[in-house]
Order: C-alpha cells, then sequence, then structure tokens
C-alpha cells in the first residue's frame, strides 16, 4: 500500500455520470480517494452515506471526494440514485489505479483466503502527493474523521467495536447450518378418570298399601225359641202327638 509521502500514479476513469477524472485534472487541488470493496453492501453504503451527509463541509474546505471500487459505471450509477449520493464514484473493473495503489490484497474470511480491495482513505495535496492515509477503515463515523483531518481538529471519538469474542460467535451462528425441525411429540390421549357414581338418593320406601279391612260378619243372632206355654194347651198337643 502506497505510503505518506509517495506519489499518486497516473490515472484516467470513467465516473457514474459518464464523465471522466484524471490525475492531470486534479493536479493543483487537495482531493480525496477512497477506496471500497462493493457498491451497495452494509459497510460500504454506510461508509458512503457518511462522505454523503458531510459533503457541504468538504465542499466548503474546497477538498473533493471520490470513491474508488472495481464496480463498473452502471453499478455505480445504481448506488449513486438509491442511496442518493452527492460526489463521485470512479469505476475501475481493470483495477489499474486499484493495484497502483496497494489496495488489492489478499483477505482471509472464516479460513477461506481471496483477494480484494482493502478498504483504505488517502488525502492528496494540491502537488499530487499523498498526505494523510487510512489503513483498515471502520466505516461507521468515516466521514467526520476525514473531515476533522482537514480541518486541523482531533478525530471524533467513535464508538467501541464489538469484542472479539461476540464477533466470533455471531459468525460461528451464521454459518452453523439451521437444525432439522422436530415433529411434535403426539400427545398421549389423557387417561380418562374412572366416572364416580353419585351416591343414589334414598327413596323414601313405598307405602304398603293395607289390606282393605272386610267388616267383620255379624253373627247370626239365635233366635230363641219361642217360650213352651205351659198349659192345658201344651199338654193337650203333647197327647195329640203320641196318639199318630
Amino acid at each position: 500500500m502506497r505510503r505518506t509521502g509517495d506519489r499518486v500514479p497516473d490515472f484516467d476513469l470513467a465516473t457514474d455520470r459518464g464523465d471522466r477524472v484524471s490525475s492531470t485534472s486534479l493536479r493543483g487541488r487537495r482531493f480525496v480517494l477512497y477506496f471500497y470493496p462493493k457498491d451497495d453492501t452494509p459497510g460500504c453504503t454506510r461508509e458512503a452515506c457518511s462522505f454523503r451527509d458531510n459533503l457541504p463541509a468538504f465542499e466548503g474546505a474546497g477538498v473533493p471526494v471520490y470513491g474508488v471500487s472495481a464496480d463498473d459505471s452502471a453499478a455505480h450509477a445504481r448506488f449513486v440514485h438509491k442511496h442518493g449520493l452527492n460526489f463521485p464514484l470512479l469505476a475501475d473493473p481493470d483495477r489499474q489505479l486499484i493495484q497502483a495503489m496497494g489496495v488489492w490484497v489478499e483477505k482471509s474470511l472464516y479460513g477461506r483466503r481471496y483477494f480484494g480491495i482493502a478498504r483504505a482513505t488517502f488525502v492528496i495535496s494540491a502537488e499530487g502527493r499523498i498526505e494523510k492515509v487510512w489503513e483498515k477503515v471502520s466505516p461507521d463515523g468515516h466521514g467526520p474523521e476525514v473531515l476533522a483531518y482537514l480541518r486541523g481538529e482531533a478525530a471524533p471519538t467513535k464508538p467501541a467495536p464489538a469484542p472479539l469474542a461476540r464477533i466470533a460467535l455471531i459468525a460461528k451462528v451464521a454459518l452453523k447450518p439451521a437444525a432439522p425441525m422436530k415433529k411434535p411429540a403426539a400427545k398421549k390421549p389423557a387417561a380418562k378418570k374412572p366416572a364416580t357414581k353419585k351416591p343414589a338418593l334414598a327413596r323414601p320406601a313405598p307405602k304398603t298399601k293395607r289390606p282393605a279391612t272386610k267388616a267383620a260378619p255379624r253373627k247370626a243372632v239365635a233366635k230363641k225359641a219361642p217360650a213352651r206355654k205351659t198349659g192345658k194347651k201344651a199338654i193337650r198337643t203333647k197327647t195329640a202327638t203320641k196318639r199318630r
């Protein structure tokens, strides 16, 4: 990577707007070149928006800002339109300026090694030499950080990055394959409680019908034999029966 005091290599690159920017056209001006990996990725979007939001202050200082990546002009145009970027993006698909500035480097992610663009920012003096270098840039709040340097102010404090252990845990969780969904265990039918018989209500004892009492038969009243007549008539009848 180019260091402070090195001369910026010659370049001539197309912008998202269809025009061209070259080292020759910028000679005699102080400007900012920031390199980023890819359009419309989370970190690169936050970094671009950080410069976008502070661009009036950069213009007030007379220092234009240019973003550079290996994306083509069409991809740059979509990125600019989507996020309302108000500064040019330089397309370097052949990586001529990227490699000349030494920001095409070998990277490692989760044990996989590959080449890509290192996130870095350069302030170029009016004489065409590197005045200031930021390596391993944190995208959040980077615009105000560069602006503070141009003004000769102390760099604003940034929020502390997440601990490495936490980052490793997040990466581990993200790479862990999703566990297969377990089928819910079939519910066992609830055991039926034995029906508790309610105690039968004591029924009143049926009334026993008393047999109808028949009226006692009346006793035959013995007829009294007529009193024998005593006297002469009785004696006569008695004697009369004997003769017959």
